[in-house]
């Protein structure tokens, strides 16, 4: 699903607001209900609830476009959700270096 999303929004997808995404990863209910699609902006070129706005749009569309592709009777309902699991990893690097930086930095002597 992941990957047959991925081309749709590519290849299909025309809405300017949504540009070029990478969809990260994709979680479908057990009971194929729902999916929730993790996409992030390539490079950050748009704001992601511009992005998530003109995905969900396109919905429908896609909606129907991967139940064919896939051979599914019920497609799921799809959700897109911002994927901000790099932003969190690159915060938490960043915190983990001044840290060490601050450990290794020298002390002034007390006297």
């Amino acid at each position: 699903m992941q990957r047959v999303l991925a081309d749709l929004i590519s290849r299909e997808v025309k809405d300017p607001r949504v540009g070029n995404v990478t969809i990260t990863a994709v979680e479908v209910a057990q009971d194929l209900a729902t999916a929730r699609i993790f996409f992030v902006p390539f490079a950050g070129a748009h704001d992601p609830q511009q992005v998530a706005e003109g995905l969900a749009h396109a919905g429908g569309f896609l909606r129907g476009a991967v139940g064919r592709q896939l051979g599914l009777r019920h497609a799921p309902r799809l959700a897109f959700v911002f994927d901000d699991t790099l932003d969190k990893a690159v915060h938490l690097t960043r915190l983990i270096d001044s840290a060490v930086a601050a450990d290794t930095a020298p002390k002034p002597e007390e006297t």
